[in-house]
C-alpha cells in the first residue's frame, strides 16, 4: 500500500509539473497580444483548468490506463514511469522546449512495462495464462480495434496523433483565420456562408447530445437541467457557443472599424483561451487519472482478496465484459486542482517560445490559433484520444502564420520542435526503463 501512495502522490505532482510546463500553451497568446498581464492570465488559465471538472468525463483516462496490460505489470512499472516522466518534463522545461507531457507519461509507462516484461521473460516467448505463446513487447497494448465502427485506440494510435494533433490544430486555425479575413470584406457571400455553419453547427450538435433517458445518474429531478448539465452534453454546447460567438462577430465584422475590431478581437481571445484551457485540463488531467486507476488496477492484480477502502474503489471499464468503470470523485478533484496550481504557478520560458518565437501573433492570429486548438482538444476526447496540447496550439499558432506568407513561419524554431516531439516517447521509455532495473535492485 505504501507504494500505491507513493505513485499515487507522485502522479499528483507530475499534474502540477505538466501545469506550470503547459501552461503557455493557453497563456502564450493572450500575454503576446496583451490582452492580460502574465499574472492575470495564469489565473484566467488555472480557472478554466479547474472548471474542465464538471465537464469532461473520463474517456482519455481510460485509454491511458490500458497503455500496458495492468494484469501482467506491477507498481514498480507504473513508478518508474512516472519518475521518467517527471525527469523528461523538468529537463525540457528548464530548457525552454515546449515538449508533450502527455507523451513523456505514455512513453515512460510504456518503456518501463517492456523492461519489465524483458526481465520476467527475457527476448524469447512464453506461454501465457491464455495458453498462448507471447513475447515481450506484446505487453504494451499497440494497437486495438474499435468495437462497432469506433475510433481504434493504443500507443500506435497516439503516436499517429504526435502528427495528426499539430495537422489539425493548424488545418482548423488556417480556416478560420481564411473565414475572418473574408468576414472583413463587405460582401454577402461571406455571410451566407456564416449563416450555414451557424445552422449546421445547430443540427449537428443536437444530434450529439444525450437524452435524459440515457442519463445513467441524472443530476436534477428536473429533466431539463439534467440535459443541460450532463458532461457530454456540456462540451457540446461549449462547441456551439464558441463557433456561434464567432460566426457572430464575422456576421458584423465588415461594419467596424479597425479600433472597434481589435477591441472585439481582444475580448474574443479571452473566450477563445478559456475554452482552450478547458481542453487542457479536461484532457491532461485525465493521463494523471488513467495512472492512478492502472496503479489501483495493478495493486489490486497482485494482491489477491485484498479489499479496497472506498477511497481507493477504482474500476477499469471493460466493454467486452460490458463492466462500467468507476472512480471516486476526490481523484480527479485532485488531479484538476493539482494541473489547475500548477498552471497558476506559470511558466514563462515556454511562454516566449511559444507567443513570440514561431511567428508573430497578434489578436486576430490569437482568437484563430486558440479557437481551433480548442476545438481540435474537444474533438480528440471524445474519441478517447490523449493528444498533446503543445503539439495542438503550436500547429494552430503555425496555421495562422501561413495565412500571411509561408516565411511568416519561423522554421528554424519549429523544426527543433518537431524533434523535441519525435524524440519525447523514446527517450521517456528508454528513460523509464532505466528507473524501472534501478528500482528493481531495491524493490521486490
Amino acid at each position: 500500500m505504501t507504494l500505491l501512495i507513493l505513485i499515487i502522490v507522485l502522479a499528483l505532482i507530475f499534474d502540477y509539473i505538466n501545469g506550470f510546463h503547459d501552461a503557455a500553451n493557453a497563456i502564450a497568446t493572450v500575454v503576446a497580444t496583451k490582452v492580460l498581464t502574465p499574472f492575470q492570465a495564469v489565473v484566467w488559465a488555472a480557472f478554466f483548468n479547474f472548471l474542465a471538472y464538471w465537464v469532461f468525463g473520463f474517456g482519455v483516462a481510460d485509454t491511458v490506463a490500458k497503455t500496458a496490460h495492468t494484469m501482467e505489470i506491477n507498481l514498480v512499472v507504473i513508478l518508474a514511469g512516472v519518475i521518467a516522466a517527471i525527469c523528461w518534463n523538468l529537463l525540457t522545461w528548464w530548457l525552454g522546449i515546449p515538449s508533450s507531457s502527455s507523451h513523456t507519461l505514455i512513453g515512460g509507462f510504456a518503456g518501463a512495462a517492456v523492461a519489465h516484461a524483458i526481465a520476467v521473460h527475457g527476448f524469447s516467448g512464453y506461454v501465457g495464462e491464455d495458453g498462448a505463446t507471447h513475447y515481450w513487447y506484446e505487453i504494451v497494448s499497440w494497437y486495438k480495434a474499435g468495437k462497432d465502427g469506433a475510433m481504434p485506440s493504443g500507443v500506435l494510435i497516439i503516436i499517429a496523433f504526435i502528427v495528426l494533433a499539430p495537422l489539425l490544430g493548424a488545418l482548423a486555425s488556417y480556416l478560420i483565420s481564411i473565414w475572418l479575413l473574408n468576414a472583413s470584406r463587405k460582401s454577402i457571400g461571406p455571410k451566407i456562408f456564416t449563416g450555414a455553419l451557424m445552422i449546421a453547427t445547430i443540427v449537428f450538435v443536437y444530434y450529439q447530445m444525450i437524452p435524459y433517458s440515457e442519463i445513467d445518474k441524472p443530476r436534477f429531478d428536473s429533466h431539463f437541467w439534467s440535459v443541460a448539465f450532463e458532461a457530454h452534453n456540456i462540451k457540446w454546447f461549449l462547441v456551439a457557443f464558441i463557433v456561434l460567438t464567432v460566426s457572430g462577430f464575422c456576421m458584423i465584422f465588415s461594419s467596424l472599424n479597425l479600433h472597434q475590431a481589435d477591441a472585439a478581437l481582444k475580448k474574443m481571445q479571452l473566450l477563445s483561451s478559456a475554452a482552450f484551457s478547458l481542453g487542457h485540463g479536461g484532457n491532461d488531467s485525465q493521463k494523471v487519472m488513467g495512472i492512478i486507476a492502472a496503479a489501483v488496477a495493478v495493486y489490486i492484480n497482485t494482491n489477491h482478496g485484498v479489499h479496497m477502502d472506498a477511497w481507493l474503489d477504482v474500476v477499469l471499464p471493460n466493454e467486452d465484459l460490458g463492466v462500467k468503470g468507476q472512480m471516486p470523485s476526490w481523484i480527479p478533484l485532485a488531479c484538476y486542482s493539482a494541473i489547475a496550481a500548477g498552471t497558476l504557478s506559470g511558466g514563462w520560458k515556454i511562454v516566449k517560445t511559444m507567443g513570440s518565437k514561431i511567428t508573430k501573433v497578434s489578436s486576430f492570429e490569437g482568437v484563430a490559433a486558440e479557437t481551433a486548438g480548442a476545438l481540435t482538444l474537444y474533438f480528440t476526447e471524445h474519441l478517447k484520444i490523449p493528444v498533446s496540447t503543445t503539439h495542438t496550439i503550436t500547429g494552430s499558432i503555425i496555421g495562422v502564420g501561413l495565412t500571411k506568407r509561408v516565411s511568416a513561419v519561423r522554421w528554424g524554431v519549429t523544426v527543433s520542435l518537431v524533434w523535441a516531439w519525435i524524440l519525447t516517447i523514446p527517450i521517456s521509455a528508454i528513460l523509464a526503463g532505466l528507473v524501472y532495473f534501478i528500482l528493481s535492485v531495491f524493490i521486490s
